[in-house]
């Protein structure tokens, strides 16, 4: 696997090859479908799979007051994109000049004078060039001219909890996590979504209420809406090496502001592991998949009474996960 990030390198990308652009934040259900499609082109081929992605997204360049939360960063997005493109990823660090470009200038100083594809696989919402100026009818047409061809796939659907079938975009991803339906957004995704971090120490309240917890450095990430989810966790000395972790540990994750214990806390993010007491992680990386919400947060009238609420959790946690065909302890 090639991931090339200096534009000098970009011509090691094979000439002639399939070729797919895209910001690919969250790499979901409507991403797999563009990049199966071009990785099966270029197998049809017999040429290289391209992809190019974009660190940071582009709106951060250039009006950053706008610009949309993470799904993925980009380390955990290069893991997911290995999955489809095993040749070669272009990381395209954005600028400012290149943003300004128009469709026809990106085209000629950019694509066709270092990558110059023969195939470029889009979705029928891809723009390009200044001002989001060129779409895929534009691109189709530069190329009739300059050698490539343009094959556009189709929106993937996804069906919500009201029945109602919407589009599977990162907007409306960002949008179910921003608002707990973490259950959604695992369908949207086809895998539950990850906030990744180093393990801070925390409070220790946890502890003395009898559930010790893990606690993330807040991530540059989009965080779930505050509540209780049940979940899975991976632990690892590095975040290169959580990424390749597969133990999927049973847990209880709380983000909130623990208001029963003030109103001047900032936002904790916490996991309680449902099948071992750990020690002292503080150091390591860990990575949240988010399977399911399971209440709100409530600042409650006395500690006693939010250890029998987290007991309650913790047994709620454990049907959650019991579905989805994961271990836990017989509390």
């Amino acid at each position: 696997m090639k991931v090339l990030t200096a534009r000098a390198d970009f011509a090691r990308a094979r000439k002639g090859c399939v070729l797919t652009i895209g910001n690919f934040d969250g790499v979901h259900v409507g991403h797999q479908e563009i990049l199966r499609t071009a990785r099966r082109l270029a197998e049809e081929s017999g040429t290289e799979m391209v992809v190019m992605t974009f660190d940071p997204h582009p709106v951060a360049v250039l009006r950053p007051e706008k610009a949309p939360g993470v799904l993925t960063p980009l380390s955990l997005k290069l893991h997911l994109l290995k999955d489809y493109a095993d040749q070669c990823i272009i990381v395209l660090e954005d600028s400012r000049e290149l943003l300004k470009l128009s469709p026809q200038d990106f085209v000629d100083e950019f694509l066709m004078a270092t990558i110059q594809p023969s195939i470029i696989v889009e979705g029928d919402d891809f723009n390009f060039g200044a001002d989001r100026a060129g779409d895929v009818n534009t691109l189709s047409r530069l190329g009739r001219d300059r050698g490539f061809r343009v094959v556009v796939v189709p929106p993937k659907q996804i069906e919500l909890a009201t029945s109602q079938k919407v589009r599977a975009s990162s907007t409306i991803i960002r949008y179910m996590i921003e608002s707990g339906h973490v259950g959604e957004a695992a369908e949207a995704l086809s895998r539950p979504y990850r906030l990744i971090g180093p393990v801070v120490r925390g409070w220790g309240r946890g502890r003395k209420l009898g559930f010790p917890t893990l606690n993330m450095q807040t991530p540059r990430q989009i965080i779930p809406a505050e509540g209780v989810y049940a979940g899975l966790l991976e632990i690892a000395d590095e975040e290169q090496q959580l990424l390749l972790e597969q133990r999927h540990l049973a847990a209880v994750f709380s983000i909130g502001q623990a208001r029963t214990f003030g109103d001047q806390h900032p936002l904790l993010i916490e996991a309680h592991l449902l099948l071992t007491n750990v020690g002292d992680m503080t150091g390591k990386w860990m990575a949240m998949d988010f399977l399911q919400r399971l209440r709100s947060q409530h600042k409650f009238s006395t500690p006693q009474e939010l250890v029998a609420q987290i007991g309650k959790d913790c047994e709620a946690a454990r049907q959650v996960l019991k579905a989805h065909g994961c271990m836990c302890d017989k509390k």
